[in-house]
């Protein structure tokens, strides 16, 4: 068995939930970890061990979901002619938007790691030690800093946004 081989059959899995958590498109994911492989195997090479070599495969794998995500969303932005969907009650939709973009508000103006390890949890549905991992840093890191995170986006939600 080669090394890409051993590589691929060790962290295929890892990679593969971890795309899913992004994109939560299972053909999609597989895709995106297919397209992380290959881009893994043509520069191996660049690999010395900096990281642990899942951290590094993951951090390709987002590279390339979001690459792929901006084609997708000026492809979307190109066709017009698709009608919004409607809203099934737009009292509860105008409510769950302003929620949803007030927290978005306080997210984007946390420090970091704060705002990172938020997204990587709540959005990316990362573990704790997966996190911890990615920063070289414990789980109990990570725990504390989703926490104080958690706890400075609460008392955001209170205050009015500047």
């Amino acid at each position: 068995m080669s090394d890409i081989e051993a590589i691929y059959a060790q962290h295929f899995n890892g990679v593969y939930r971890y795309v899913f958590s992004l994109c939560r498109e299972e053909a999609l994911a597989e895709e995106i970890t297919q397209e992380t492989f290959y881009k893994a195997m043509e520069h191996l090479d660049q690999f010395h061990g900096q990281c642990k070599l899942f951290v590094w495969l993951c951090q390709i794998a987002k590279n390339t979901y979001f690459t792929y995500a901006k084609k997708r969303r000026r492809l979307v932005e190109m066709d017009d002619r698709s009608p919004a969907p409607p809203a099934p009650d737009m009292e509860e939709a105008l409510f769950d938007q302003e929620t949803a973009w007030a927290l978005h508000q306080r997210l984007h103006k946390l420090r970091e790691p704060y705002k990172e390890v938020f997204s990587l949890r709540v959005f990316g549905e990362l573990s704790f030690s997966q996190i911890g991992e990615l920063f070289g840093k414990t789980d109990s890191w990570a725990r504390l800093i989703f926490y104080r995170a958690k706890k400075e986006l609460r008392r955001g939600l209170d205050e009015p946004v500047m």
